[in-house]
């Protein structure tokens, strides 16, 4: 049930089962992180491998230290800055977080989300929650209620209704080693924003075998529809006689009698709302019974950078 009833969320939770939470960045599909049999609900529903571990969102700053220990200068220092907010660090984990959240790893993700509805619902209750993506494993992230429940639709007693997540993509991972930080993650915050804080910056994402965050699975985020990515649109086209394709592009249209569906990303050029666009532009694509889907490079700098790193890991090719 689609609802903004934070009563009947609480009660739910309450009961160790789940619900969908709104954020900034994607729709979260949340439960007690202090619960095995809520966590284990939550991979069961998902469908997600128990090794990729989850996130523990949490109210503010101030409750970290019943999550993580032994946290480092830099990431206090991020954490100021940037929650609530699209930032998720991976810090020492408190012994209060079960194994079954941080996929038996000593590290836990944790983050602040910024969204008011998910964080009055977080000040009123007495755990923190648990909360990957709110769709099935490997598909499109939900960036609406709609899309939770066009996925949950049965399976949900309270989808929390906070309307269209303002960034779309997921939020940026952080760890660190020997106090240095590491991404693991592109996300919604860029890597030149955290360079301001805390300077130059190394990258660690992927990893199928025993990933150390959420998000570092090198085929994830998919539509069902077949998938390319490519920056020669109309050459890879030519490619396909007779099939019925759908395009994602960044800003201008291409035509070709073979398109039967555009998605522009931003008529403006603009990577912020290109990302904010990106998951429910490959909703309606995967929607409309394509043969398969096209998707157009973005400009690699910047939030253009996640998005890229989203087509990737969402195509064939």
């Amino acid at each position: 049930m689609i609802s903004d009833s934070i009563e009947l969320a609480i009660k739910t939770l309450k009961q160790n089962e789940l619900i969908a939470i709104p954020t900034e960045t994607v729709y979260g599909l949340a439960g007690n992180a202090f619960s095995e049999e809520a966590v284990n609900k939550i991979f069961s529903l998902k469908k997600r491998p128990l090794h990729n571990p989850l996130i523990v969102h949490i109210s503010s700053i101030h409750y970290l230290n019943t999550i993580a220990i032994n946290i480092p200068d830099k990431a206090l220092q991020l954490a100021q800055k940037f929650w609530p907010g699209s930032l998720t660090l991976i810090l020492d984990k408190h012994p209060n977080v079960p194994y079954i959240v941080t996929a038996g790893n000593e590290k836990v993700a944790i983050r602040v989300p910024n969204h008011p509805l998910t964080l009055e619902l977080l000040k009123q209750l007495t755990f923190p929650l648990a909360a990957p993506s709110a769709n099935p494993f490997g598909s499109i992230s939900p960036t609406s209620a709609k899309h939770v429940f066009d996925y949950f639709s049965d399976q949900l007693e309270v989808i929390l209704d906070g309307g269209n997540c303002i960034s779309g993509i997921e939020s940026t991972i952080v760890g660190f080693e020997n106090n240095e930080p590491i991404i693991y993650r592109l996300g919604a915050l860029s890597i030149e924003d955290i360079e301001k804080e805390v300077g130059p910056i190394k990258f660690k994402m992927k990893n199928d075998q025993t990933p150390i965050a959420p998000g570092m699975l090198s085929r994830h985020y998919s539509p069902k529809t077949e998938t390319y990515l490519t920056n020669k649109i109309k050459s890879l086209i030519n490619t396909f006689p007779n099939k019925k394709i759908g395009v994602l592009v960044f800003s201008i249209t291409i035509i070709d009698s073979q398109i039967v569906h555009t998605e522009v990303l931003s008529k403006d050029g603009c990577l912020e709302e290109a990302a904010k666009n990106l998951y429910a532009a490959l909703h309606r694509l995967d929607e409309k019974d394509l043969d398969l889907i096209i998707a157009e490079i973005m400009p690699d700098i910047g939030i253009g950078k996640a998005v890229n790193d989203r087509l990737q890991r969402a195509v064939k090719k």
